[in-house]
């Protein structure tokens, strides 16, 4: 990624201590972002703040008085709680930081049948794909629409296109993110501000359950990608102001068929998977 900053103004990440979380964070800083990294993660988030420091000091795109000028707060936060925007938000405000990104990263993924799923469980996937990305959106497009500036990355899915067993309430809760990104990209038309979704399919993450040979057998035929890739195409959509991006030449070929499998078929398809989810 280009740099086109000079540390003045943020980027906030949220799901930063591992992951694609903290390959946002990397590509932001040496774009010339501060950030604010957010996770309930607090060892992964030290983690996280220590690499992109080394990372920036050792960056040629910069001269050594901007170096200086890059921050990074680390906000442990739950994000499955009602009042985590407002705790993100008040943080930020303390420290002056000017939100210019704000990509709404974290999620949780899990397989298994919406009655089987425990309320716990259920509870937090909406609150963490769902109320806290919406909330943090309502905190800063206002101040992002005043300065007539402004980015935000949503995360989807190729799952908010489909009912597909097992991970019925997952593709239900990015359904929504779709839903309010498109809704909010248009009430933010001629502002300056833009926000794009990323219809990710498989990435090769920890999220998702796969033996090695079956790992590499998908990124083989393209029907997963890696982390880096995934975070790369985001961005470069973000950047560009698009309405998003679904990486994966299979990804698109295979969508028109996903959304008319017949329900009959896709309760077949469960019946037999069944066995084989996780408990959550």
């Amino acid at each position: 990624m280009k740099r086109i900053n000079k540390f003045k103004t943020y980027a906030l990440v949220t799901g930063a201590a591992s992951g694609m979380g903290r390959i946002y964070a990397r590509r932001l800083a040496l774009m010339g972002y501060s950030l604010v990294i957010v996770d309930i993660n607090e060892k992964g988030l030290h983690e996280t703040e220590t690499l992109v420091m080394e990372e920036v000091a050792a960056s040629d795109a910069f001269q050594d008085e901007e170096k200086g000028e890059f921050r990074v707060l680390a906000v442990q936060q739950d994000l499955s709680l009602p009042d985590a925007a407002d705790s993100i938000y008040a943080r930020t405000e303390e420290a002056g930081c000017q939100v210019e990104v704000l990509v709404n990263n974290a999620g949780v993924m899990y397989c298994q049948g919406i009655a089987e799923t425990s309320e716990r469980m259920l509870r937090l996937i909406m609150m963490v794909h769902m109320n806290t990305p919406l909330m943090l959106c309502r905190k800063y497009v206002g101040a992002m629409k005043e300065r007539g500036n402004g980015y935000i990355l949503n995360i989807s899915s190729l799952a908010a296109w489909m009912i597909w067993p097992g991970i019925g309430m997952y593709g239900t809760t990015k359904r929504f993110v779709r839903n309010y990104s498109r809704e909010l990209r248009i009430e933010c038309r001629k502002t300056g501000v833009s926000v794009t979704n990323a219809y990710f399919g498989a990435v090769d993450t920890p999220l998702v359950p796969l033996k090695d040979s079956l790992r590499k057998l998908a990124r083989g035929l393209a029907v997963m990608i890696s982390p880096e890739k995934a975070v790369d195409r985001a961005l470069k959509a973000t950047f560009r102001r698009r309405r998003g991006t679904m990486p994966g030449l299979l990804n698109k070929i295979f969508l028109p068929f996903i959304v008319i499998l017949p329900d009959c078929l896709l309760g077949w398809i469960y019946r037999k998977a069944k066995p084989y989810l996780m408990k959550v």
